[in-house]
């Protein structure tokens, strides 16, 4: 294992983060049980195999300077990725006393930031109270992971998988302090190709802060604590309403979305007229089973989000449209794409504007809904079959939800993670998904 530097978005990650605002997604999963014990025996099974996995071991360390041969350039005050010589998988994996509800003890644990000196992951192993199930909740730092590179670190201590090796990726060569004359003329027609991204972006975020109709309960003063809520629908279901209306099952499932936080306004009184908050999608520049650097490789698109609309197929439709603008406009542009901005700033800016950015997350879009692939295999620890997943998104400054979404086996799982004292109602909202969907199958006729 070698040290190596974080990349500029996984920088911005590690330099937004506060003790109110942890930085870290999760996952948390539910297994069958065998027996009582199935939950200590799973905790051993995990500490056990994390030191067998690279990943697990990776520490991440403030540098003002890095080694020479790590050194790039604007890599002055930065941050390294290097193994932690003290590593011990003791440190990072919890046997909790057993739970009636998983959720509520995850939303907890959720809200607990990780421990900056050591590697920032952790795994939470939580008994059911009724002997045949137990839930794991992994959490990374997104600094560390993005949401396909959690999954194979989090795989790599569940039980194996026979799936196919990843494709080799040729490492590139260590830059100098200085560039090769030779690529000068490419990389300035690349760095002018990326001036004009830059500029296009800036302008998208401008015209997307313009006649914002949200509502409060989505960009509350925030207080730190949170909430979990899981909600399971059958893929079957999502399909009919894809045959019949068109588009793709993605647009189906942040149509859901819309459809949902309407009724949960309207219930709860803030009322959905008007209403088209700003929803961020995360679009991954990773190549599913190919081998690639850790970190984050991360674009967007940013969408309004119809909740206004009272007709269901309607607001499916607009999600498409959307949706489909975004895509023929590539995930490299658009007000969505800002994760892309963090390659064009110093590290020392990052470690000295990551507080302001954190605060202008608001400002940029006003709700997270995010999928994140899973394999359709089934997944096992110790021989306990995993049969739900929920995985679960950072919760930025001045935002009351995120959305997750998941497709295992058959179902979808939507992870929602609030905070505790803006969304106290937040199993409210988890109805509102699964009527939601039932609303759309009605609309669609038999």
């Amino acid at each position: 294992m070698t040290s190596d530097l974080l990349a500029p978005l996984d920088l911005a990650f590690w330099n937004i983060e506060s003790a109110e605002h942890p930085m870290h997604l999760g996952a948390l999963g539910i297994f069958a049980a065998h027996s009582p014990t199935a939950g200590a025996h799973a905790a051993d099974l995990l500490a056990a195999r994390a030191p067998a996995v690279p990943g697990l071991r990776m520490r991440i360390r403030d540098v003002w300077q890095p080694p020479l041969a790590l050194r790039q350039p604007f890599s002055f005050g930065g941050a390294t990725r290097e193994p932690d010589p003290g590593f011990d998988p003791l440190d990072h994996i919890r046997l909790h006393a057993p739970t009636t509800d998983f959720h509520a003890r995850a939303g907890r644990l959720m809200q607990r930031p990780l421990q900056r000196g050591r590697p920032p992951w952790e795994a939470h192993v939580l008994p059911g109270a009724d002997g045949v199930s137990f839930a794991v909740l992994f959490k990374f730092h997104h600094a560390l992971a993005d949401g396909l590179r959690a999954l194979t670190l989090a795989a790599g201590i569940l039980d194996p998988l026979d799936m196919p090796a990843p494709r080799p990726r040729p490492e590139e060569p260590r830059r100098g302090l200085l560039p090769d004359v030779r690529r000068l003329p490419g990389m300035l027609r690349g760095a002018l190709s990326d001036a004009g991204r830059a500029l296009d972006i800036g302008a998208s975020v401008a015209l997307s802060t313009l006649d914002v109709r949200s509502s409060p309960a989505l960009t509350a003063e925030p207080s730190g604590t949170r909430r979990t809520a899981g909600v399971v629908v059958d893929l079957d279901d999502v399909h009919i309403v894809r045959k019949t209306v068109g588009g793709t099952v993605n647009d189906v499932l942040i149509a859901v979305v819309a459809g949902a936080l309407r009724r949960w306004l309207d219930e709860r009184g803030d009322g959905s007229e008007g209403v088209a908050p700003r929803a961020l999608i995360p679009v991954s520049k990773r190549r599913p089973r190919t081998a690639q650097p850790p970190g984050n490789r991360l674009s967007g698109y940013l969408i309004r989000l119809p909740v206004g609309d009272p007709d269901p197929l309607s607001r499916l439709g607009s999600v498409r449209a959307a949706m489909d603008r975004n895509k023929d406009a590539g995930p490299g542009r658009g007000a969505g794409a800002v994760a892309l901005l963090a390659d064009h700033v110093p590290a020392l800016g990052h470690r000295l504007g990551g507080p302001l950015v954190g605060q202008a997350a608001r400002l940029w879009f006003d709700i997270l809904v995010t999928s994140v692939p899973l394999p359709s295999l089934g997944l096992r620890l110790g021989g306990h079959p995993l049969t739900e997943v929920y995985p679960l998104a950072p919760l930025a400054r001045g935002h009351s939800l995120a959305v997750a979404v998941s497709t295992y086996r058959g179902r979808v799982h939507y992870g929602l993670v609030a905070d505790a004292k803006a969304v106290p109602d937040l199993d409210l909202l988890a109805r509102a998904v699964s009527e939601e969907v039932e609303t759309l199958i009605t609309a669609c006729g038999p």
